[in-house]
């Protein structure tokens, strides 16, 4: 299979830079997989897992949002935040899941409300992609430097 080149970004530092066979993100209109070749695009991400396979290997990543820009020969992802499935603290995804429960249950104000509703989405990402590392093992491709 033909490979493709991804780059994941934040404000802060590189996250994953290599070539890979496909590479599956969240969006606004639903999860999109793309393989080298793929009509160029920019998208924005929706907090959720980036699952990115090189042959037998695979890497699950939590992405908070973002942007997914593509061309035929790469992808850029340029997340608001990221991390690799190894790097999430469930205890802390969790207690941010039931928080942001709380204040939705609670009958927040609106812009309250939307915030919990954003913080849930993130937490609940973010051990979605835990839990696929715990489930499917993988050997992992290394972070950037």
């Amino acid at each position: 299979m033909a490979m493709i080149h991804l780059e994941v970004l934040t404000a802060e530092h590189g996250v994953l830079s290599t070539d890979v066979d496909s590479v599956v993100a969240t969006t606004l209109e639903g999860q999109v997989g793309v393989l080298r070749g793929h009509v160029p695009f920019v998208t924005v991400l929706q907090p959720g897992e980036l699952v990115v396979r090189t042959g037998e290997c695979e890497e699950y990543l939590a992405v908070s949002g973002g942007f997914l820009h593509v061309t035929s020969e790469s992808i850029v992802v340029l997340a608001d935040a990221c991390e690799h499935a190894e790097e999430i603290d469930v205890e802390r995804a969790e207690l941010a899941k039931r928080r942001a429960q709380g204040l939705i249950e609670a009958g927040a104000l609106e812009t309250d409300a939307a915030a919990a509703e954003a913080a849930l989405r993130r937490s609940i990402a973010r051990l979605r992609v835990a839990e696929r590392l715990r489930l499917r093992p993988r050997r992992t491709m290394r972070p950037m430097p």
